[in-house]
């Protein structure tokens, strides 16, 4: 592979799509503005590298992938050959402005623009450039080394191109593209991290639970079935006659819930069978069972690993500490 991508920022998100980048093949051109930072971005990644490379995670050493990286102290130097420049400035807006009117500039004049933000839409400083039928939106999870999905959230002057081209190379650097069809802060993993969020600070300021036991509840619970399968299968499995089932039984109880806490959103008619129409897509009902069967092999291998990792970490009776 000799394709060539562009980091603009050095902190932890730009080390981190550094690493994934330089993992897959990519040459990776690294920027700040700050003196010192690629330098101390190159150990961080080094460091990193290491660390897969202990588990198993890398197909060459950490000294060949991280050979991939080049820093750059003039931004126009960084951006050359680059197919893709990924931003990962701080997630302040006059900031990005300023960064995209010179990335609009200077890039490629096909280069894809991404923005690693959190929760700004990329038409509030796409703006700022030209160019900006070239910038969208690519914001990953993080580290995105390690959590493949990233959003690809075009704002409505980016052409489809660009959203096809921006798609194609994350998928070679070995992610998971999610479309995001329209503007909105926070997209969707956001969106979905923050309901978690506000609904455990309320319990917590209800004197329901403590952080922690919400933790666990999370932990030991929704979360071993959300590390393979999302929120709308996991209904869809857990009552037979899936979803339709699921909302029949359930929705009034969510409903009241929600509006218990201010937002009345009830699950319409025509909303259930939209859900329920995609399901079905997906997993026919004759195949219910044989899911419902794969789920709990999955909770099953996740617990057999998890049992031998947590013998591998307990003290051999022989070598612990007899008290004296």
């Amino acid at each position: 592979m000799n394709r060539t991508v562009a980091v603009a920022g050095a902190g932890s998100i730009g080390v981190a799509f550094s690493v994934l980048f330089a993992k897959a093949g990519f040459q990776v051109r690294l920027w700040d503005a700050l003196p010192g930072a690629c330098d101390r971005a190159l150990a961080e990644v080094l460091v990193r590298l290491e660390l897969l490379n202990e588990y198993g995670l890398l197909d060459e050493s950490p000294q060949t992938v991280a050979a991939r990286i080049s820093t750059f102290d003039v931004l126009v130097e960084a951006l050359k050959g680059a197919e893709l420049v990924q931003e990962c400035v701080p997630e302040k807006l006059e900031i990005k402005r300023e960064v995209f009117q010179q990335l609009g500039a200077y890039s490629e004049p096909t280069a894809v623009l991404a923005s690693s933000s959190s929760a700004i839409a990329a038409s509030e400083f796409a703006t700022a450039t030209p160019a900006r039928d070239r910038v969208l939106i690519g914001h990953p999870g993080n580290p995105p080394y390690l959590i493949p999905v990233i959003e690809v959230v075009p704002s409505p002057l980016t052409a489809s191109d660009v959203v096809d081209r921006a798609t194609e190379i994350y998928r070679a650097a070995g992610l998971k593209p999610v479309l995001v069809r329209k503007e909105l802060e926070g997209f969707i993993f956001n969106r979905l991290q923050g309901a978690v969020l506000r609904e455990a600070y309320c319990l917590v300021r209800d004197g329901i639970a403590s952080v922690d036991d919400i933790d666990e509840v999370m932990r030991s619970g929704l979360g071993r079935r959300w590390t393979f399968i999302g929120p709308f299968e996991t209904s869809d499995l857990n009552t037979r006659g899936g979803s339709e089932s699921h909302a029949e039984k359930m929705g009034p109880a969510y409903e009241r819930m929600g509006a218990e806490r201010g937002q009345h959103d009830p699950w319409t008619h025509d909303l259930v069978a939209d859900v329920v129409e995609q399901r079905r897509n997906i997993l026919p009902l004759e195949e219910w069972d044989a899911r419902v069967r794969w789920r709990d092999e999955q909770l099953m291998k996740f617990l057999q690993r998890f049992k031998v990792e947590l013998a591998e970490d307990q003290p051999h009776p022989a070598t612990s500490s007899s008290g004296h």
